[in-house]
């Protein structure tokens, strides 16, 4: 077992499942001292069995100013100092646009937008100069009916991640975005779906992919640690995880 990131202090904001679980779990095997986020109760108490004791699993909602301020004093008190910060933490309703409610509405910015706009503001202080921030938005493909909300919270995030990188340039901590297409999490990051209608999504989405399937967890979590401790040159970009749904024809 390869320590590549033994002595690095990384925070995972969203954290215990899916994605942000995968990229977690590979920070920890790999050697660094990881502190994961979730909201949902079950999942962190999962989390901490097992992401096992390099990782320190906090409750706290990004859409939270609180709870992020608690946050930034355990980092502070535990860590001292991050080296990366992955902001994984979102919500996705397939919901639309006559479906569409003021209350589902706000709750997508507060968590997707307000709440990752907050989530860079306080944990900046906390990165080492020449550390990094990576973010998540989405595949700038052709947009999905049902997803308007969805899109639109994420693409303010984009906006996000050019202004903060330019922003931090004196500190030289770079701020990157994975965008992800099609990704075969448990839920498809649609919790709210019923089983038939997650697999007609799924279908879909290996249909419409130029390589012909979805990407796997393991792989959005290879891509943000290139963008969080390899991709030395690179600050504000949105780096397309997508299997080319955003880039190449696909077959036939």
């Amino acid at each position: 077992m390869t320590h590549r990131f033994a002595g690095k202090n990384v925070a995972v904001i969203g954290g215990t499942h899916g994605m942000g679980w995968a990229t977690a779990q590979a920070l920890v095997d790999q050697g660094a001292r990881v502190l994961v986020t979730g909201r949902n109760p079950a999942n962190v108490q999962a989390a901490r069995t097992r992401l096992g004791e390099r990782a320190l699993v906090q409750q706290a909602d990004v859409a939270s100013l609180a709870d992020m301020d608690q946050l930034v004093a355990t980092l502070r008190e535990a860590f001292g100092a991050l080296d990366a910060v992955f902001v994984f933490a979102a919500i996705a309703a397939f919901d639309p646009i006559d479906e569409v409610t003021e209350a589902s509405f706000d709750r997508h910015f507060a968590i997707n937008t307000r709440g990752a706009y907050f989530a860079m503001k306080k944990l900046a202080p906390c990165v080492r100069d020449g550390g990094s921030i990576t973010m998540t938005t989405v595949t700038p493909a052709t947009a999905t009916p049902g997803m308007s909300v969805y899109m639109g919270s994420k693409a303010a995030v984009g906006s996000f991640v050019r202004s903060f990188a330019a922003e931090l340039l004196s500190r030289r901590i770079r701020v990157n975005a994975i965008a992800p297409g099609f990704i075969d999490t448990p839920s498809l990051g649609l919790p709210d779906l019923t089983p038939a209608a997650r697999a007609e999504i799924s279908a879909l989405g290996d249909a419409i992919t130029p390589m012909q399937r979805h990407g796997t967890m393991a792989e959005i979590a290879s891509a943000a640690l290139f963008l969080g401790f390899d991709a030395t040159f690179c600050t504000g970009i949105e780096l397309a995880v997508d299997g080319g749904l955003s880039t190449v024809d696909g077959p036939g």
